[in-house]
């Protein structure tokens, strides 16, 4: 297979350009540095096709080197012939390759193989010829008596030797690649259950779906409910047209006396042999497609999730909510780092709870806080109506924003929260997470294993590799393209950034408390075991204000700082002008020398001027500055307050398959089913609403007793819904 041909192909990109991609992945450079800085070779592919195209070139290789493997036993048979080994080179999945080796494959004991063993290979040969005028299949079997290898009677020899044919039909790779396909269009998918009443299942009790519709978080659903030994699952199908499909390839239609034997073991091959096998690879491709699906949208939500804006330039207060303990708090200034911590009761007695509020207002007022982030956890309501009730009492603008602290405990725990505060212990470390997660939620999530930072669906029940490989991918994507402050940055934020790993980011930390702040991106050379490779892929992900090249400041790559200050020449400034003069109409400039010239003039490609422009035009910009600032609140509402048809505002938490939740300033978020989403069809909620959406909503259901909020962003239900 030509593998560059098959990528330029799928992802419609010219072979050259494919060519050149997989050159510079072979050579061991990141995703994000290619993306970057090596627009130029890749035609400005963006990182998500890159990785795409990284994992499809991986499954291609992979498929290659498994036919090599297929072929290469098959021939040590001594049974390899060209059809054969034509027929595994042309193969375009695993699954094909893997049909075409089963009659090959070392087998354990079966019912045929043990047949074989007792001599009955030719009966079965001879049941398959159906010769118009042959011995009664029974009659010819007589001759396979051997009491010695456990053959007593004709009855024996005959069933054995059906046995194999079934096999030999089973192992037919053209029949099981036509049943798979008529299964997957025409069965059904079922579920029973007499425990599934009052569980989550309970819609699942007696259930049944085509294997071609049934959608993915439904799959999940069934299978955890399977898991659980709640749900029964099976696949059902009526076997009229699979039995005629072997019986049009295996039964001939000359009334020979074998005709009824192969068709008896047609349909033993296919009830004992092909439909189970069959089954269960549909119920695994679901599963797999369906975990594809819920990883692309966990993936999906995690990048929104991280690319919020950041609250910058804020004091921020943190509230790790709590009954029986209390509620944690920590005050962290505009940078992080920690000014006080303390513990505080509000859902204890009315004494108890004034101490509180008059503690609280203290931490305002002694720091300056004109933010208060509140944990969604246990005691997040009552403490978020503490809150708000505070902030009525104190004078000038302090808000809060309830925020996720999926996760907090974990870090909280953790060997890394240990090392950055061994002064706290585990839940005024929460509360510092919580503060710091409003204030920066790249660099503190960052910290936290993905899969434990609540958005998506049944992330438990994903592959763990695959799950891990793909949300890793996404704080990578979403580090570099944010940029990493090279003298504030934690080991964890570092280790994201390409190139560098966990050992190098506690190098550079180490390097930095050492030798005191990095003067510059040269100094990293000094750093150990970040070498000159390592050096080229991170560098110009990583910003250093306190440099004295301005450059350094900026996403401009070392090896294009020749060309940024001829550039700047070009267009009538000098490198200090980045400084000290606006450069806002350098593109201006550029584009009256055009664009390709002035490229060429200082020896890059076209996008590479572009960047460069874009980098000195605004050094050090955030990307995430540009997107809509987090919704702040003063006030709460209770869920008794709710009735349909109010028009509220609230923030996207949670996309998933089947709907998104809102944060509606209510403890529980609110559902907008997908048919609520807008007035068009959509196929998935991502294409209408992300997480960090701020959005209008209408109050559609409430019900108390199950702490449930239907909501709609289709405009006002006019009085449609009712309060239970």
């Amino acid at each position: 297979m030509d593998i560059i041909a098959r990528l330029s192909e799928e992802f419609q990109i010219a072979r050259s350009r494919v060519e050149s991609t997989v050159q510079l992945i072979d050579e061991g450079n990141t995703i994000p540095f290619i993306a970057r800085y090596r627009k130029e070779i890749t035609g400005s592919l963006d990182d998500q096709v890159l990785r795409e195209l990284y994992e499809r070139l991986t499954y291609l290789r992979n498929l290659e080197a498994r036919k090599q493997e297929v072929i290469a036993s098959i021939e040590s048979q001594g049974v390899l012939t060209e059809e054969i080994a034509k027929a595994v080179s042309d193969a375009q999945t695993l699954a094909e390759v893997e049909d075409l080796y089963r009659p090959f494959k070392p087998k354990r004991k079966t019912r045929a193989s043990v047949a074989k063993e007792k001599g009955l290979q030719l009966l079965a040969d001879f049941l398959l010829e159906q010769q118009p005028r042959c011995m009664e299949p029974l009659k010819k079997a007589e001759e396979f008596i051997d009491p010695e290898k456990g053959v007593e009677n004709a009855g024996d020899a005959l069933n054995g030797a059906k046995d194999i044919v079934a096999e030999a039909i089973s192992d037919d790779a053209e029949v099981r690649k036509i049943l798979r396909a008529y299964l997957m269009k025409e069965a059904k998918i079922e579920s029973k259950s007499e425990k599934a009443a009052d569980t989550v299942y309970a819609m699942y009790a007696d259930y049944s779906e085509p294997v071609a519709k049934i959608p993915g978080h439904r799959i999940l659903a069934i299978d955890r409910g399977e898991k659980e030994d709640v749900l029964k699952i099976a696949v059902v199908c009526d076997s009229a047209w699979p039995l005629a499909a072997i019986y049009a390839r295996y039964v001939k239609k000359n009334n020979s006396p074998c005709c009824e034997e192969v068709r008896a073991a047609a349909e033993d091959a296919y009830s004992r042999l092909i439909f189970p096998s069959l089954e269960r690879e549909i119920r695994n491709m679901l599963t797999e497609k369906a975990c594809d699906q819920a990883i692309k949208v966990f993936s999906l939500n995690l990048r929104n999730l991280l690319m919020q804006p950041p609250v910058k330039g804020n004091v921020a207060l943190g509230l790790d909510p709590g009954y029986r303990t209390g509620c944690k708090v920590a005050v962290v200034d505009q940078t992080g780092k920690v000014l006080d911590t303390g513990v505080i009761y509000p859902t204890h007695s009315q004494s108890k709870k004034d101490e509180a509020a008059a503690k609280v207002k203290s931490l305002i007022q002694k720091y300056g806080v004109t933010v208060i982030a509140i944990g969604n956890g246990t005691a997040s309501k009552e403490t978020e109506m503490f809150t708000a009730e505070v902030l009525k009492g104190i004078p000038g603008k302090v808000s809060y924003m309830v925020v996720s602290e999926a996760g907090a405990s974990v870090y909280s725990a953790s060997k890394l929260a240990a090392e950055e505060f061994p002064e706290y212990d585990v839940s005024l470390r929460s509360a510092v997470s919580i503060a710091r997660r409003l204030q920066d939620p790249l660099a503190e999530l960052v910290k936290i294993d993905p899969r434990a930072v609540g958005v998506g669906q049944y992330q438990h029940d994903m592959p763990k590799a695959q799950l891990s490989d793909a949300l890793t991918g996404v704080v990578e994507s979403c580090v570099n393209s944010v940029g990493v402050d090279l003298n504030t940055a934690s080991h964890s934020l570092l280790s994201y950034v390409a190139g560098i790993n966990g050992t190098v980011a506690k190098n550079i930390v180490a390097y930095r408390e050492g030798q005191g702040a990095f003067s510059s991106r040269k100094e990293l050379l000094k750093v150990p075991k970040l070498g000159k490779k390592a050096f080229e892929q991170c560098a110009g992900f990583l910003r250093v204000p306190e440099s004295d090249n301005l450059l350094d400041h900026t996403a401009v790559h070392p090896e294009s700082y020749k060309a940024a200050e001829d550039l700047l020449s070009l267009c009538g400034y000098s490198k200090k002008d980045i400084k000290e003069t606006s450069l806002a109409d350098l593109s201006a400039r550029a584009a009256a020398l055009g664009y390709a010239k002035a490229a060429g003039q200082i020896g890059v490609g076209e996008p590479t001027l572009r960047d460069i422009i874009s980098e000195l035009t605004k050094p050090g910009r955030d990307p995430r500055d540009e997107l809509p600032k987090p919704m702040l609140r003063t006030d709460v509402l209770d869920l008794k307050d709710l009735k349909p048809g109010m028009e509220l505002t609230g923030t996207v938490r949670n996309v998933i398959d089947f709907g998104a939740f809102v944060d509606i300033g209510v403890h529980e978020d609110g559902l907008v089913h997908i048919s609520q989403l807008c007035d068009r069809y959509v196929k998935h909620p991502s294409e209408v609403v992300k997480v960090g959406d701020i959005v209008k909503v209408w109050v559609l259901s409430v019900d108390e007793k199950r702490g449930r909020i239907g909501l709609t962003m289709k405009g006002s239900p006019a009085g449609q819904g009712k309060a239970n």
